[in-house]
């Protein structure tokens, strides 16, 4: 599990082909490592990816086909968010996040109002019924809070702390973006499903 607040933008420095899968190898930036072991899960742009071997300012991760084909961000060199998994003594600073992205979304809107940043993007419309208004949304493993949600198109404000520490300052028109909804959604969909079936065996 991990909380959305990212910290480090790292660099995903190298990429190789292993069949279908790839391995990556990551420079952490800032992210201290003396408390990671292999098998430790980091997040990788909102990707819950397993440190694989570390050397240190690297460690290296195996990418799976089917993890590729779900997200994004992860298959070139380029800065990505990197997060540590949360441990039940720290501070939930943003909200549970899982690193199982949802699906990928593309940017509408990028643009700067007064110091703060607009930030719209088009969810897939399988997922858009979970984005609600104030609620929470991770965006490449950025926590981030919905500020408006129209159709399949929803909105957040990004203060200049966010721009300045995390990759969501590269964002261009039409960028793909990994999307986690909140978890909390998911299971009040599913006690709302229970509750009808249980009304309709009786």
């Amino acid at each position: 599990m991990f909380t959305g607040i990212i910290q480090s933008v790292g660099q995903i420095d190298d990429v190789s082909s292993v069949g279908e899968d790839i391995k990556l190898r990551i420079h952490v930036g800032d992210l201290e490592l003396g408390d990671v072991i292999i098998g430790d899960s980091i997040a990788v742009n909102g990707v819950c990816l397993t440190a694989t071997a570390i050397q240190a300012p690297h460690f290296f991760a195996h990418v799976s086909k089917a993890t590729l084909d779900v997200t994004t961000g992860l298959s070139k060199p380029q800065a990505v968010n990197l997060e540590k998994a949360l441990r039940l003594s720290d501070r939930l600073g943003g909200h549970l996040v899982s690193g199982h992205v949802d699906g990928i979304g593309k940017v509408t809107q990028f643009s700067q109002m007064g110091d703060c940043w607009l930030l719209a993007i088009q969810a897939p419309h399988a997922i858009s019924k979970y984005i609600a208004y104030k609620g929470s949304i991770c965006v490449n493993g950025v926590s981030l809070t919905v500020n408006s949600i129209t159709h399949d198109t929803f909105s957040v404000n990004l203060i200049p702390h966010t721009i300045e520490h995390t990759t969501l300052q590269f964002l261009k028109l039409n960028d793909p973006v990994n999307l986690e909804i909140d978890q909390i959604a998911r299971y009040v969909e599913r006690m709302a499903e229970w509750s009808t079936q249980q009304a309709e065996s009786t």
